[in-house]
């Protein structure tokens, strides 16, 4: 069962974040991805890019991934 700091660890790997999130139970995980590859992406062409980060991971390992994902300017005016 993965945590959600290998999770994490995944994601990372194959995308270059600013900020991760992650909270999950081992199955099921919602994610705050913050990087700025998503700029001028949809948010579909943002999930595809985690899960093409996560690789066959996301078939076998992961059973629900729910995510924001958002650029750092995005990020930066949530904060606000």
């Amino acid at each position: 069962m993965l945590t959600p700091e290998q999770v994490k660890t995944y994601i990372e790997q194959g995308l270059a974040c600013e900020h991760i999130e992650l909270a999950g139970d081992g199955q099921h995980f919602q994610a705050l991805i913050v990087c700025a590859e998503f700029r001028g992406k949809s948010r579909v062409q943002r999930h595809q890019r985690v899960y093409q980060a996560l690789g066959e991971r996301m078939r076998e390992e992961v059973h629900a991934l729910s995510m924001q994902t958002l650029t750092p300017e995005e990020w930066r005016e949530q904060a606000v």
